[in-house]
C-alpha cells in the first residue's frame, strides 16, 4: 500500500507542527521567498495609479487566462476576481494513479473609485499583467459665485 501526505495538509502531531513552523521560518528568511509565492497561497498584487484623466490599475496574474478573470463595477467599487481551475478532464487508462493533485484558486480585490466613468472602463491582459483603465468623470464645478445687488 502506498501512503502519501497531501500537499499543504496540516498534521495534528507536535513533531509535524514544529517542522511546519521551522519550514515557514526558513521560507520567510530565505532569499528566494518572494519568488516562491503562488496564487494558491496568496492574492494577486495591485498597482493603482491616479493619473490626470483616469486611473490605471495593474494586477499581476502570471499564468492566468483572460477567461478566468472577471471585472465588475458596482456602487463606485471595482472588483477584479480570478478563478483558476487546473484540472485535466482526460483519463489516462495506462497509468494507475495513487494520488493526483490539481490546483483550484479563487480570489478577488476591491478598489473604491468614487469618480469613475463606468461606461468607458477598458481592460487588457498581456504577459501576465492585467491593465484596467478607469476614466474619471468630468469634474462639475460645485462652487458658484453669487453677485450682490
Amino acid at each position: 500500500m502506498t501512503r502519501l501526505i497531501p500537499f499543504n495538509r496540516r498534521s495534528d502531531n507536535l513533531v509535524s507542527s514544529m517542522t511546519s513552523i521551522h519550514d515557514m521560518l526558513d521560507d520567510f528568511f530565505s532569499n528566494n521567498y518572494p519568488t516562491t509565492r503562488s496564487l494558491a497561497r496568496d492574492t494577486f498584487k495591485l498597482d493603482i495609479e491616479d493619473r490626470e484623466k483616469d486611473f490605471l490599475i495593474e494586477a499581476e496574474l502570471p499564468g492566468v487566462d483572460k477567461e478566468n478573470v472577471s471585472i465588475s463595477m458596482e456602487a463606485d467599487c471595482l472588483t477584479i476576481a480570478v478563478n483558476v481551475n487546473e484540472e485535466r478532464e482526460e483519463e489516462d487508462k495506462e497509468r494507475n494513479y495513487v494520488h493526483k493533485e490539481r490546483r483550484f484558486s479563487s480570489m478577488s480585490r476591491k478598489i473604491y473609485l468614487g469618480d469613475a466613468d463606468v461606461d468607458n472602463i477598458s481592460a487588457k491582459l498581456e504577459n501576465g499583467v492585467l491593465s484596467v483603465t478607469v476614466p474619471k468623470m468630468a469634474q462639475v464645478e460645485t462652487v458658484k459665485t453669487i453677485n450682490i445687488e
